[in-house]
C-alpha cells in the first residue's frame, strides 16, 4: 500500500500532523480554570449515573438546563443549541 505523503508535511509547532491545524488556542482555553472545573463536574455526575465511558458510543452528553440541573440529552441535540445573539438556549 502507498504511503499517504500528506501526513507528516506539517512541521510547524502546535499543529497536527494530518491536518495542519493548530490547537494552540483550543490548548489555552481548555486549560481555564472555569474549564476545568466544568468537565470535573460533568465526569463526576457522569461516574454517579454510571455512563461514564458509555456517553461516546450512546451518542449522550449530560445537559446543563436553566434550573442548573444536569440531564442526559442526545449530543446532536445539545451541541446544536448554541444560542442567538449571546442568549441562552438551555433547556
Amino acid at each position: 500500500m502507498a504511503k499517504n505523503t500528506i501526513v507528516g508535511k506539517n512541521k510547524k509547532p502546535g499543529t497536527t500532523k494530518a491536518t495542519g491545524r493548530s490547537y494552540d488556542y483550543q490548548k489555552a482555553y481548555n486549560n481555564r480554570p472555569g474549564e476545568i472545573e466544568k468537565r470535573i463536574e460533568l465526569n463526576r455526575e457522569a461516574r454517579k449515573r454510571k455512563i461514564y465511558g458509555k456517553r461516546h458510543s450512546n451518542g449522550v452528553d449530560l445537559s446543563h438546563t436553566r434550573s442548573g440541573k444536569l440531564v442526559v440529552e442526545k449530543r446532536s441535540a445539545n451541541r446544536s443549541r448554541n444560542g442567538q445573539n449571546g442568549k441562552s438556549t438551555k433547556k
